[in-house]
């Protein structure tokens, strides 16, 4: 068996080890069911209970109250920057933060649909930080305000849940959903593409409350309506069965880990070692976000040049650390660290950072 290298990739990324060695187990027959999940109808009996399984263990997870609905949709996050507004403005306004790379692009597919005010921004400083909740001033007749907790590209992440006085506030948790507990209460419609912390890639997971569902205006195409959803149990047609499979065995790994809270603690542990070595390292190491916005899942930063970047990944590519470059548009280094990222690969980046500084410094 080849063996496994530590994965710092922002998406599709680490799965964990029993999650993808119980599917290993289960790929030929699931359950005694002669077939794969891949190969047995979704009308079945057995696939049903596949996915109610995902989804209750999702419910258990987050606390979901009874009065929202769990969606598995296609499109990863990205649809959802259309479906939202198509199902949710209703002749109306928006508000929008934007804090990164993927509010930008929410806000520019939702102006294709209506009116919508960029209510803050911090474009012009390099998207380094988060505002606090009494910074925000919200337009009292928006029909949502829409923000990203967690930007992958920049790093930066907020570490509350936001609050905008009784309008319905819409969140793209993609990057940072599980990995901490949050008051699901505040929230009217919470998506997320699976491919980071909830499952594989190919499956979104929306959570709304009901109440929005009531709102959707008729003459929406199909699989862009929210209502089709609710109304056939995430499956108007094929579902993606084996990545609601995954999401399932995702679920049970996170409850036998303790649960949110207990994930949240070791996440924050991971990030604070390796954000120490950043701050430790007398500038040779740059973090890209201003402190209080760090985020715990990617840590984005700088070396002094960009051939020193390059030749930092490709030398911790050597030693079985995948996945460092920064994204394309920005550069630099990003170490993506969700749920099922080890400790130690961590530890092991810390101490290459530290060899590779003493080399290059």
């Amino acid at each position: 068996m080849n063996s496994r290298i530590f994965n710092f990739s922002a998406g599709p990324a680490v799965m964990p080890a029993p999650v993808l060695e119980r599917a290993r187990e289960e790929l030929l027959s699931l359950g005694g069911a002669g077939m794969s999940v891949m190969e047995m109808s979704h009308r079945s009996p057995e696939f049903e209970a596949v996915l109610h399984k995902a989804e209750a263990g999702l419910r258990e997870l987050l606390g979901l109250p009874a009065n929202y609905r769990v969606l598995f949709t296609y499109g990863g996050a990205t649809m959802q920057f259309s479906m939202v507004p198509m199902n949710l403005l209703g002749g109306g306004h928006a508000d929008y933060i934007t804090t990164g790379a993927w509010g930008e692009k929410a806000i520019a597919e939702a102006r294709r649909f209506g009116p919508v005010n960029e209510i803050f921004t911090t474009r012009e400083s390099g998207f380094r930080s988060v505002p606090a909740n009494d910074e925000l001033a919200f337009s009292g007749d928006a029909a949502y305000v829409h923000y990203c907790s967690n930007e992958t590209i920049d790093g930066v992440e907020f570490h509350y849940d936001l609050e905008a006085g009784g309008i319905p506030v819409v969140c793209d948790a993609s990057s940072n959903i599980l990995s901490r507990p949050i008051d699901v209460s505040k929230y009217a419609l919470i998506y997320a593409g699976a491919q980071k912390n909830i499952g594989p890639s190919g499956v979104a997971v929306v959570i709304i409350r009901d109440d929005l569902l009531e709102r959707i205006p008729d003459g929406l195409p199909q699989l862009l309506d929210y209502r089709t959803y609710a109304s056939a149990d995430s499956m108007p047609n094929t579902p993606n069965t084996w990545g609601i499979y995954l999401i399932g065995l995702v679920t049970d790994w996170l409850s036998e880990q303790g649960g949110l809270a207990a994930i949240a603690e070791r996440n924050r542990e991971k990030a604070r070692l390796l954000y120490e070595a950043i701050d430790a390292s007398d500038g040779f190491y740059r973090g890209h976000a201003e402190r209080e916005a760090r985020s715990l899942m990617n840590v984005t930063f700088r070396l002094p040049s960009e051939e020193l970047e390059e030749r930092f990944c490709t030398e911790a590519e050597r030693r079985g650390m995948s996945g460092l470059r920064g994204h394309r548009s920005v550069g630099g280094v990003r170490a993506s660290i969700y749920n099922a990222f080890p400790r130690e690969g961590v530890t092991a980046l810390v101490e290459f950072m530290s060899e590779f500084r003493d080399a290059n410094g």
